[in-house]
């Protein structure tokens, strides 16, 4: 195979072993035990004045990042020496760093909760699977919303960005932003000790999502055009309401997503992204939907433009 196809292969075999399996369990999980290794620094580091909690977080974040990136690069040598089987290897190693059936039957798991009318049973789900917010106290359409957030978000975080890191990268370049993501989702908090200890984390995970952002933040919008949805309105509430999140890359998908499903996405105290009603359960479906039709076009145009670069 020569070198322009085995990326694209490689990308290809790693989403049908995540669709086909999803997460292997926590003890067999390179991102569960990054999580147990950031678990501990922070135990153990996340102490003392902001300037000691700044530098300790950069080292944590840097440190994993470059343990994940040797990972990876021992994986992809070994693949490259083994030919075709290699390929399997490189794909299981990728499929790691990939949660797309995990994600999509989180969402439906809400959403067969709200149908049900079991409101306890769906923030349960919500809070275990999908947000770290409190969930309490939230209502039937705040907690749709805030499932069809995590939808649009999780399109960058799980699916876009991972794969374009992979195609521009290689390996190293997946497992180096799954770490960075791993550690910005369990540090990068404006609370407490982590305001400092998780800053550095925070702002590389920004950057690491700048393009995958946007790029699938489009995506979405395209996606509403092909489903026959509403893509004038998701690229208008994209450009009005992408930087009312606090993050600079999440509201671009999650706007993009309001848009194309005319509802409002509210979070308490925080943002209001689109018009129209809260969103259903129906509309959680609906998400996913035009989350997969959006990621099968943005990892559609990169293998391309990665085959006609390396051709």
């Amino acid at each position: 195979m020569g070198p322009a196809l085995f990326p694209v292969a490689v990308l290809a075999a790693a989403l049908a072993i995540d669709l086909a399996f999803g997460d292997p369990p926590n003890r067999w999980h390179p991102v569960a035990w990054l999580g147990g290794v950031i678990a501990t620094a922070r135990r153990r580091l996340a102490h003392g004045p902001p300037r000691w909690l700044l530098v300790n977080g950069a080292i944590v974040t840097i440190g994993i990042a470059g343990c994940a990136a040797v990972a990876g690069l021992l994986v992809a040598r070994a693949a490259a020496a083994l030919g075709v089987a290699g390929l399997v290897l490189e794909a299981a190693a990728l499929s790691s760093c990939l949660a797309v059936r995990g994600l999509w039957r989180a969402a439906a798991e809400v959403a067969a909760h709200l149908d049900a009318g079991d409101m306890r049973g769906a923030r349960v789900a919500l809070a275990w699977h999908l947000v770290s917010r409190p969930t309490a106290e939230l209502a039937e359409g705040e907690i749709a919303a805030a499932a069809v957030e995590s939808v649009a978000e999780n399109l960058t975080d799980s699916i876009v960005a991972p794969a374009l890191m992979y195609l521009a990268f290689g390996l190293p370049g997946a497992t180096v932003y799954r770490a960075v993501n791993t550690a910005d989702a369990m540090l990068g908090y404006r609370e407490g000790a982590l305001e400092h200890f998780g800053k550095f984390a925070a702002r590389a995970d920004d950057l690491l999502n700048l393009i995958p952002a946007r790029v699938a933040a489009l995506a979405i919008v395209v996606a509403a055009a092909l489903m026959h949805a509403a893509p004038a309105r998701a690229l208008r509430i994209l450009w009005r309401d992408r930087r009312k999140t606090s993050s600079p890359n999440a509201g671009w998908t999650m706007a993009a997503m309001a848009g194309a499903l005319g509802v409002r996405l509210a979070k308490r105290d925080a943002y209001v992204l689109g018009d129209g009603p809260l969103p259903a359960a129906q509309d959680i479906r609906r998400s996913l939907a035009l989350m997969a039709v959006a990621a099968g076009l943005a990892l559609t145009v990169a293998a391309m433009v990665t085959i006609g670069v390396l051709r």
